[in-house]
């Protein structure tokens, strides 16, 4: 069974967490952009929650490294929150877990 594909926006007292689930891929992955540069409009700390993400491909990556480019421009925190083993393998391989604030609570 997979799961749905869902990217919801959670305003935290001092912070804006971006929880996705499911596959992300080129089908919906400019939706996950939309909502990761809303989140970063609340001018707060974005925390992008990866860990139900089961697929993940380039268009998903661009749109993550797009949202840390502007949070950079605007001096916002940044980060991805515990990535599944899908995500770490593929920022691992492209090397970008050393671009990317990465948090493993």
């Amino acid at each position: 069974m997979t799961q749905e594909n869902r990217c919801d926006i959670a305003l935290e007292p001092g912070q804006v967490r971006v929880v996705v689930t499911g596959e992300v891929d080129l089908s919906w992955s400019s939706e996950i952009r939309d909502q990761i540069l809303r989140a970063l409009k609340e001018n707060m700390p974005v925390k992008v929650d990866l860990s139900a993400v089961s697929y993940i491909d380039s268009s998903g990556i661009a749109a993550l490294v797009e949202g840390l480019q502007q949070a950079r421009k605007s001096g916002i925190p940044f980060v991805l929150q515990r990535p599944s083993p899908a995500v770490l393998s593929v920022l691992n391989l492209a090397r970008l877990d050393q671009v990317f604030e990465v948090e493993n609570p």
